[in-house]
């Protein structure tokens, strides 16, 4: 296959920078009336839907065979490796204690001014719902990183949706991941009919306020269309990576860095920006001799040709400043200080810092969230937290004191923008 080259950023084409910066944006606009009218019909006529379009993995489905059973639940446990279950333990166990770290004192307020307290609530969403990811590829760490943070967060109820395989069974990881995670139900229904269940409620899916999880291109679109009737998370795309290194970083763990983000799928991205010449072509090197004896080379091979690169900055300033305008997902920051870097990044979903702290860390077990936003989602995104499962509500109480300290302010101030009945409600209390 044809080798990465190293570019220098200094004398890149703005039209070749713009198309690494851009990368794979998801684009929804050619699928947007097919799953509207799918979420549509799941609003109107519910499980008759539902079982109409899963008739096709099995012939006689019924309402049963969409939510996964407690039996379903032990068979999952007895056929699971006991060391993968485990593994999902430990993982679930550092998540925990990462989110719980998030969490709020409930109540707070200030004194304004003398007499008047303002503040603010903490509460919980009532019921939250969790894309799982399935069919083709089962990911059992997305139960644990959507599930997980609303439970700590003191939501009630949290569902879970993910695709079934022919037969309507569910990868066996995944419910584990699942009930170790704590959720109430899990439904066998995928794509854009698990979003507009959970949207809108059907006799067996219960109504959400709030759906997260990444999905594809299908699930980002359904969830964008329901937006408004529930709350969502960011829209997600391909996976992606951003390494800043500079001439102390190992190239082989580099290379290998950034290889495990392509194998994701054929749109995934990776790119590496250094300070350093030698380093940029030792990781070239190693890349194009790796390739070749990998399980996904096939699906490297095309995802290293769209969008990813290997870029040489001229200094670190430089390269901080491009990875802040490229925005990425996960950026790693491989040089003989990452925290002194740190604080200079503007917009990144999550940070990896040093040698040892490649993406993989962040995807399964070191407690931070693996569900970020993609595509330079993170100029105006964070990751999945806390608090995306809580709402803050704002109180006030006033003494008669207070009131009469703010009367000419609000007065004036309602009058001035044509609401008389607003000032009124003021002047009645004095007069």
């Amino acid at each position: 296959m044809p080798k990465l080259v190293p570019e220098h950023l200094g004398r890149i084409a703005e039209d070749r920078k713009n198309i690494i910066i851009r990368r794979s944006v998801e684009n929804i606009s050619a699928i947007y009336s097919d799953m509207r009218k799918i979420v549509m019909d799941v609003k109107e006529k519910g499980d008759e839907v539902l079982l109409a379009h899963y008739k096709k993995y099995k012939e006689d489905i019924r309402l049963d065979d969409l939510e996964v059973s407690p039996k379903e639940i032990d068979q999952a446990y007895n056929t699971t490796d006991a060391k993968i279950v485990d593994a999902l333990k430990v993982a679930a166990t550092n998540i925990e204690k990462f989110h719980k770290a998030q969490v709020e004192k409930e109540m707070w307020s200030v004194e304004v001014s003398e007499g008047i307290t303002a503040g603010r609530l903490i509460t919980p969403l009532d019921r939250a719902g969790a894309y799982v990811p399935g069919g083709l590829a089962s990911y059992p760490s997305s139960a644990l990183m959507t599930i997980i943070p609303a439970k700590v967060a003191g939501v009630e109820e949290v569902v879970a949706c993910t695709p079934p395989s022919k037969g309507m069974g569910v990868n066996p990881t995944t419910l584990v991941a699942a009930h170790i995670a704590g959720t109430g139900q899990i439904f066998k229904i995928g794509g854009p009919w698990a979003i507009a269940s959970m949207t809108y409620g059907t006799s067996i899916v219960p109504k959400v306020d709030k759906i997260v999880g990444p999905g594809n291109k299908y699930v980002t679109c359904a969830k964008m269309i329901v937006f408004g009737d529930v709350d969502i998370d960011s829209p997600a795309g391909p996976s992606e990576v951003l390494i800043i290194a500079d001439e102390t970083a190992n190239p082989r763990l580099l290379a290998f860095d950034f290889l495990s983000q392509l194998e994701h799928d054929q749109d995934a991205t990776a790119v590496l920006v250094t300070t350093s010449e030698t380093l940029a072509e030792k990781v070239s090197e190693i890349i194009a001799n790796e390739i070749p004896n990998l399980p996904r080379k096939d699906v490297i091979e095309v995802a290293l040709s769209r969008y990813s690169a290997i870029l040489i900055a001229d200094t670190l300033d430089e390269a901080i400043n491009f990875s802040n305008s490229y925005a990425p997902e996960h950026l790693q920051i491989v040089t003989s200080d990452p925290y002194a870097v740190l604080p200079h990044i503007k917009h990144a979903g999550s940070i990896f810092l040093g040698p040892y702290a490649p993406v993989p860390v962040g995807d399964y077990a070191s407690g931070t969230n693996h569900v970020l936003p993609t595509g330079r989602c993170a100029r105006m995104f964070s990751g999945l937290s806390v608090d995306d499962f809580i709402k803050k509500p704002t109180f006030q109480y006033l003494s008669e004191k207070g009131l009469r300290s703010l009367k000419d302010t609000i007065i004036t101030l309602a009058e001035a923008e044509g609401l008389p009945v607003h000032a009124m409600a003021i002047k009645e209390r004095f007069s």
